[in-house]
Formats: C-alpha cells, structure tokens, sequence
C-alpha cells in the first residue's frame, strides 16, 4: 500500500492509499467543527437531508438511478464524534473500473455526485426543502431516543455526560432531542452555507487509481466549493486531572435486570507526550480482550459480572472500564476493578499477559488493512490526533511497549466518576437484560466509541 496526505484545495486534504486489495474503491468526505451543544444536531441533520436530493437528482429515487449507473456504487451519510471535533459527511463504495467495461467511469461518477449532494442540494428560494428537513428530523429525533434501548451504551454514554458535564465531550454525536426538535430548515441552511464557508474537510481514498488521477476528479467535483476564512482552531481541550480532590458518583434507576457500572479515569501525565501504541497496550492488558486483567478476573475468575470491559478514548484521553453485574454484587466488581488497575500500577504483569496485549494490539491493527472501512476510520482519527503513521508502524512500536511504560500509565490515572446504572424495583421488561453480553456486541459497542462509519449512521 502507498500512503500520502496532501492539501488539493484551500481547506481541503486528501488521504491516499494506493492498493490493489480490494474490487471496489473507498472514498469518504467529511466536515469537520467543533463539537457544540447548540448545533451537534444541525450538523448530524445534514448529511440526512443533503442525501435526499440535488439539483440535478431531486430524490432520493433519482439518485439510487444514478447510484445504479455507476454498477452499484453506494453513498451513505455518516455522523461522528472524534475528541470534540464533529466530523460529518459521506462515505462511498465505489466498484474497481479494473473489472467493469471499458469507459465505465464509476470514480469520476462517484466524485460528481458526491459534490453534487454537498454543494448542489435541492432547494426552493435558495433554502433546503421543508419537507426533506421535517422528514429527516423525525428521523434523528428517532435514532436519538433509541440510543436508551442499548443499556450499555446508555450508561457510558451518561457517564461520560456526567464526568465531561463541563467539556464538550459531554455532548452526543447525534445532539439532544430538544434541540433536534427545534430544528427548521431555515435554520438548517444557515448552518450548511456557515459549514461549508469555514469547515476544514477531510477526504479519504483507497483503491486502485493513482493518486494525481482522484486528486483531479476531486477538484473538477469541489470546484464550486465556497470558502470563507476557514477554522483551523477546533481542537480537543485536554483535561489531565479529575474535576474534584474525590470520585463524583452518580446512580441512575432504571427498569433493568442488569446492573451497568462504568468507571472513568483521566488519563493524567500519559496525555501530555502521548505514547499511543503504549496506551493501546495499557488498554488491551487492562480491559481490552479477552486475556485482560478485567476479563480473566473479575469476570472468570471471580464470576463478579457477565461481562467486563474498558476502552480507551485517546483524543480526549479518558479511561471507562465497564460491566454488568447482579444489583448486590456491584460493589464487589467496582473494588475489583479498582484492584486490577492498581495491579498494573505496582507492576504486577506478568511476561504472558504483556506479550497477549502487545499481540491483542497487533493482531486489532493488521485486521484495519483488512477493511476499507476501518482503514478511513484509522486514517481520520491519526489526522485529527495529529498522529503520522499507518497501522503496520503503530503495530511495530507495540512490541517495544515494557511494563514500566504500563505502570506509569496506570499510576497516573485520576478516577473522576462512578456511574451506576441499577433495577429500579420494578417489574423487569424482558429477557435481554438477563444473558451476558457476547464479545462480538462488545467489539461492535467499541467499534461504535472508536468512530467507525459503518456504525455510525
């Protein structure tokens, strides 16, 4: 694979893979500003909308046609959170020209279109379409709301709001139902010429066509494109300490059978030169997989929970251990937890639980080359962190990561909250909340956290 950034207009930055792995091709847009409570749901609104009609196909009907020209090429809206940095646009799959007739031009074909839905929208009076916007409201006010029917997610999602109550990070990806609410298209619109005029864009693309070839496609499709005085400014405010001397805690009812417990840390010194293939290491060995000190511990050993779990949030840099437990047996698995990081911080690893995190990590990372879609996730993320590597490099430093680096790591963290997520006393609505969650749900949850557009929308 050749790899390369580049800026091909004012504001605008391509990321280039060059490979003959895969038949069809990977190309995604993204609008990038700053994550805010008051348009987090305007900007999710967006892609929603624009993805309904252009001038030149008005609906969505016309564009499956053209899609359908185009030998089944495929453009989905995508919503995400990175840090505080919100990051929305269009993700495209576009079939190889190798294996097509002469002339097909499907990446030409995909590039207009995909400037077509961001700069030529359908509209009337030179604003977005009321209709589009009344019906692609309902639509996030939906995808909103559901977000309670996944309890895990819930209560990690309602953790970081209470740990973050006074960062951005606080805010979803998707906003908040009352401000979805109040969204009218005039407002809307506003909002996508502001876009537009000042956001920087990031645009990924992996296949088979050489790099000067989609740069020139990009620029005859963006050629429109209006630019203002661009804000390079956005950024991820780093908090590297707890907000109180003690834990906050915060217990939440809820008619569940499982009781959800998350535990957050600041990551503390290890952000202020971060070393990420060490963190990622931390991480594995701590909650990561299935070899971690939470899994083989608490959940096996002990049998404290059904599942337990961390992720690692390095933008922001934030820890959140997670698990379910049996109402009575949550405090016991919260002091197990606790336990197991200060395991790690008095050195007690062992040369098999290092060497199964350093190859958790590696293993994670050759499986991005596997996925185009994992790779545009990957390649947005190190931009956005300011990170210049690929997978294969971050995956070579990880077996250089010690036990000292670990427990340096673990030693620094500052636990800022305990979020309690337990059964109210009611009578239980269903059976769901009773069988544990299985490590594909997990990776998927994780998936989801860590930006993924193929989860995302």
């Amino acid at each position: 694979m050749e790899y390369s950034r580049s800026e091909i207009m004012s504001g605008v930055t391509l990321t280039h893979i060059r490979s003959d792995k895969f038949k069809t091709a990977c190309l995604s847009v993204n609008l990038l500003t700053q994550l805010k409570r008051e348009t987090a749901s305007m900007n999710a609104l967006l892609p929603l909308v624009l993805r309904r009609g252009t001038a030149l196909y008005g609906d969505m009907e016309a564009i499956s046609r053209r899609l359908d020209e185009l030998y089944g090429a495929a453009i989905e809206p995508v919503i995400r959170r990175i840090g505080e940095i919100q990051c929305v646009g269009f993700i495209a799959s576009v079939p190889e020209e190798d294996f097509l007739p002469a002339g097909s031009g499907t990446l030409r074909g995909v590039c207009e279109l995909l400037g077509q839905l961001l700069l030529t929208p359908k509209t009337r009076g030179g604003l977005l379409l009321p209709d589009y916007v009344d019906s692609e409201r309902e639509k996030l006010l939906e995808m909103i709301r559901a977000r309670l029917n996944d309890k895990l997610g819930w209560a990690v999602s309602r953790c970081i709001e209470e740990m973050c109550c006074c960062e951005d990070f606080a805010v979803d990806r998707l906003g908040d139902e009352e401000s979805a609410e109040a969204i009218r298209y005039q407002k809307l619109t506003k909002q996508y010429r502001a876009l537009l005029q000042s956001s920087p864009i990031e645009i990924f693309y992996c296949g088979r066509a050489d790099k000067k070839r989609v740069e020139d496609l990009l620029r005859d499709a963006f050629a429109a494109l209006p630019r203002g005085e661009i804000d390079y400014e956005i950024g991820t405010d780093l908090r590297l300490n707890a907000l109180e001397d003690e834990p906050r805690e915060y217990t939440e009812l809820m008619n569940v059978a499982q009781s959800k417990l998350v535990i957050g840390w600041r990551l503390g010194e290890a952000m202020e030169e971060p070393d990420f293939a060490a963190l990622r290491v931390f991480a594995s060995l701590f909650g990561g997989s299935t070899a971690s000190k939470l899994f083989t511990n608490v959940r096996e050993k002990l049998s404290l929970c059904y599942f337990a779990s961390c992720v690692a949030d390095l933008h922001k840099g934030l820890l959140l251990a997670y698990a379910g437990t049996d109402a009575e047996r949550s405090e016991e698995a919260r002091k197990e937890i606790f336990a197991q990081l200060a395991a790690i911080g008095n050195g007690e690893i062992t040369d098999e639980e290092l060497e199964a995190a350093r190859a958790d990590v590696r293993s994670s990372l050759r499986a991005v080359l596997d996925s185009q879609g994992s790779m545009e996730g990957f390649c947005l993320s190190a931009a956005l962190a300011g990170a210049d590597y690929t997978p294969e490099e971050l995956g070579e430093l990880c077996a250089d990561v010690t036990k000292e680096q670990l427990a340096a790591i673990a030693q620094g963290c500052e636990c800022d909250m305990v979020y309690l997520l337990a059964p109210d006393g009611g009578e239980e609505d269903g059976e769901e909340e009773e069988r544990e969650i299985s490590d594909e749900e997990l990776a998927a949850f994780e998936e989801e956290e860590n930006g993924d557009p193929e989860t995302n929308v």
